[in-house]
C-alpha cells in the first residue's frame, strides 16, 4: 500500500551551523587535561556488531562498500520513511562534543538531538564515494543524554554510513539500582494480572517479566499484564533500571488467571481451520456449494456482506446469481447446509468488507444501520457470528488520534461500539473474528496514524484500537499474512513474504505484544494464543505470499514447539495457537485441497 510522501526539499544547514558555532562562547582549544578525558561515546559506530546499539527504521549491515573494518550501514528510504538510524548516549552537561562519520549516497544526514542548546546536523547532497561529515555542539547545563542519528531523504535511494564517532568527555555511569522488592499480585481476571512493588532508589524505569520474557516497561511501581490465557498460572518478576543498566530480577510471584467467559469461550476445537467461502461471487476458482465444504473446515466465513454505499452502514448479503454461478444452490438448500454444518460443530459466519466492500461508519446513524443490517443477515441465515474484513480505506485515523487505547476517530469509535452491541445482543457464544492486513496491525510497531509530525499514511496501525477494545470479546484474530510489503519484526529487521520467517515474525508480534510507534510506554498487549490463527493464501492463485506446505509446517513447529525456527528469535512457545486461516476454501479446492491436507496432517 502506498504511504503518503512528504514533498520537502533538503535545506542547506551548513551556513546556519557555522554561524551558530561561532556564536557559542568558549569554543576554543580544550585544555590538555580535558582532552585526555575525551572518549568515543558512540556504541558500535563501525557497525561491526550489526545494528547493536542502533534503532533503525529501515537499515541493515553490509560487507561492501565499507569505509573501514568489515561492515557498514545500508539504509533505504521509502515512502514517508527517511530510513533513520539512531542511538542515545550518555554525556556530561556543559561539555563540548564532536560528532563525525563517513557516508556515501545522495542526501545523507548526520546529526544530534536533545543537546540542551542548539541541535545540530550536517549533510551532503551527493557522495559517490566515502565522505566525512563533522559537526560540533555543546551540551546544556542539565543535559545528560543526546541522540545521534543518520538518515537519508525520501525516495532518493540507499545511503551508507560507517565509523560514526562522538568524541568528548564521558559521563560516569554509576551503578545499576538494586533489585525491586515487595512484588505482589493484585486484581486477577481471566486475561490479566495487576502487579505492584516497592520503589527502588535511583531507578528511572522498571521492566516486568512474564515466565522469563520481558513484557512491559513502566516508569511507576505498578503494571497490569494483559493478553493472558484463562485458568493459567504465570510467574512474574520485576527489574529496575537507570542509566548504568538493569538490576537483577526480583523474587518471582505466581498468579493464576480465572476461568474465561469472553471471546475465547466458544466451543471451537483446540486447533481450528478457518476458510473464506466465495458465497456472493464467482472467480477463476469456481463456485463451491456450502454443503460440499469438507468437514476439516471448522470456521467458514461467507464472503462477503457489502455496504450499499461506503458510509451508509447498511450491509447487504447477496448470494451469487445463477448467471454468474450456474451451480449455485437455492436459498433453502443454503440454509439447510448452514444448519448441517452447525450440527457437525462447525461455525458459519458472515464476513463484512473484503477488497471491494469499503465500510466507513462516520456517523452514529451509520453505526446503528450497521448493527441493524448485520443482525438481519445473521438472523435470516441463522449464523454463528461475524467476521470483520475491513480493507482499503475503511479504517483511517484522524491526525490528532495518537493513543490506540483511547481512540477518537469516528470510524473507529463507531465500529467498536457496533461490535460491542452485537456481542452483547447475541451473548457469549457469538463468534467474532477479524482479518486485518499487516499494514493495519504489525506496521503499528513502527508507525501509528499520521505520526507525531504528520506525513505518514493515516491507516498505519488503524486496526489496533479496534482489536484492543474488543480483546475480551474477540474469538479469533487472523491477520492476512499475504499481499503485504516488508514489515519490521520485534528483532528490528524487515521480514518479507515467501517463507516461514514472515509468518513466524508476524505471529510472534501478536503473541508477545509490541510498543506502538516505538513508544515503550504505549504497548499493544499480547493476545491469547487461542485467539490467534495465521492467515495464508491457499495457493499461488489465491494471492501474493503463498508458501509451500513445508514452510507451513516450519511455521507451526517454531510457534508451537520452538523447533525449526530459523533466524528469527521468538519470544515464547505457544502450543495453544488456535490454527490457520486461508483465502480461500474455493482456491484450496481448485488446488486439490493442499492447504487443508497440510493442516490435517499437522494437527490430526
Amino acid at each position: 500500500m502506498d504511504r503518503a510522501r512528504r514533498a520537502r526539499r533538503p535545506r542547506s544547514v551548513l551556513a546556519l551551523l557555522t554561524a551558530a558555532l561561532l556564536a557559542v562562547p568558549g569554543i576554543t582549544a580544550l585544555s590538555s587535561a580535558a582532552r585526555a578525558a575525551d572518549a568515543d561515546l558512540a556504541k558500535n559506530g563501525g557497525f561491526e556488531s550489526g545494528l547493536d546499539g542502533w534503532t533503525c527504521t529501515a537499515g541493515t549491515t553490509v560487507n561492501s562498500p565499507v569505509h573501514s573494518g568489515s561492515s557498514a550501514l545500508q539504509a533505504t528510504p521509502a515512502g514517508s520513511d527517511n530510513a533513520q538510524c539512531a542511538q542515545t548516549v550518555t554525556v556530561q552537561p556543559n561539555a563540548q562534543y564532536t560528532l563525525s562519520g563517513y557516508v556515501r549516497g545522495s542526501y545523507v544526514y548526520l546529526g544530534a538531538n536533545g543537546t540542551g542548546t542548539t541541535d545540530v546536523s550536517t549533510w551532503t547532497q551527493s557522495a559517490p564515494d566515502w565522505q566525512k561529515l563533522t559537526t560540533t555542539f555543546t551540551t546544556g547545563a542539565t543535559t545528560t543524554k543526546v541522540t545521534l542519528y543518520t538518515h537519508g531523504w525520501y525516495g532518493t535511494g540507499a545511503y551508507y554510513a560507517d565509523d560514526i564517532s562522538l568524541i568528548g568527555p564521558g559521563a560516569s555511569t554509576g551503578q545499576p539500582p538494586a533489585a525491586p522488592t515487595g512484588l505482589k499480585a493484585g486484581t486477577v481476571t481471566s486475561s490479566s494480572v495487576a502487579l505492584s512493588w516497592s520503589a527502588v532508589t535511583g531507578a528511572t524505569s522498571y521492566a516486568v517479566y512474564r515466565d522469563g520474557a520481558k513484557v512491559r516497561t513502566v516508569s511507576g511501581t505498578s503494571a497490569t499484564v494483559t493478553g493472558l490465557a484463562p485458568s493459567t498460572a504465570y510467574a512474574f518478576q520485576v527489574t529496575a533500571s537507570n542509566d548504568a543498566g538493569e538490576s537483577a530480577r526480583s523474587g518471582a510471584v505466581t498468579a493464576t488467571t480465572t476461568a474465561g467467559t469472553g471471546g475465547g469461550s466458544t466451543d471451537l476445537p483446540a486447533h481450528a481451520l478457518v476458510g473464506y467461502l466465495h458465497a456472493s461471487f464467482a472467480n477463476g476458482s469456481g463456485y463451491t456449494r456450502l454443503a460440499d465444504v469438507p468437514d476439516s473446515w471448522d470456521v467458514i466465513d461467507l464472503a462477503f456482506g457489502e455496504p450499499t454505499s461506503a458510509t451508509s452502514g447498511d450491509i447487504r448479503f447477496n448470494r451469487c446469481p445463477v448467471t454468474e454461478c450456474p451451480n449455485v444452490e437455492s436459498d433453502a438448500d443454503f440454509k439447510a447446509a448452514i444448519k448441517a454444518k452447525q450440527a457437525a460443530g462447525k461455525k458459519v459466519l458472515i464476513s463484512i468488507g473484503g477488497q471491494n466492500g469499503q465500510v466507513q461508519l462516520t456517523t452514529t446513524a451509520a453505526r446503528d444501520a450497521f448493527v441493524s443490517s448485520v443482525s438481519t443477515i445473521i438472523d435470516t441465515y441463522g449464523l454463528d457470528g461475524l467476521d470483520i474484513d475491513f480493507e482499503g480505506h475503511s479504517l483511517s485515523l484522524n491526525a490528532n488520534d495518537t493513543d490506540f487505547k483511547n481512540p477518537t476517530t469516528p470510524v473507529v469509535v463507531n465500529l467498536i461500539s457496533a461490535l460491542k452491541t452485537l456481542k452483547a445482543k447475541y451473548g457469549s457464544k457469538f463468534v467474532l473474528t477479524m482479518a486485518p492486513e499487516t499494514f493495519f496491525v504489525q506496521l503499528g510497531y513502527q508507525y501509528y496514524g499520521t505520526g507525531k509530525w504528520g506525513g505518514q499514511d493515516p491507516r498505519c496501525g488503524a486496526y489496533l484500537p479496534v482489536i484492543y477494545a474488543l480483546r475480551d470479546d474477540l474469538t479469533l484474530l487472523h491477520v492476512q499474512d499475504y499481499n503485504s510489503g516488508p514489515i519490521m519484526g520485534l528483532d528490528n529487521q524487515y521480514h518479507s513474504m515467501g517463507g516461514a520467517d514472515f509468518h513466524i515474525a508476524m505471529t510472534d508480534m501478536l503473541l508477545t505484544g509490541f510498543p506502538v510507534a516505538g513508544d515503550a510506554n504505549n504497548v499493544f498487549p499480547p493476545l491469547r494464543p487461542d485467539q490467534v490463527a495465521i492467515g495464508m493464501p491457499a495457493s499461488t492463485n489465491a494471492g501474493n505470499g503463498y508458501v509451500a506446505p513445508s514452510e507451513v509446517t516450519k511455521t507451526l513447529d517454531c510457534l508451537t514447539k520452538k523447533t525449526n525456527c530459523g533466524s528469527y528469535p521468538t519470544h515464547g512457545t505457544w502450543p495453544a495457537l488456535r490454527g490457520l486461516m486461508t483465502w480461500s476454501v474455493n482456491w484450496d479446492r481448485y488446488s486439490n485441497w493442499e492447504f487443508q491436507k497440510t493442516f490435517d496432517a499437522y494437527f490430526g
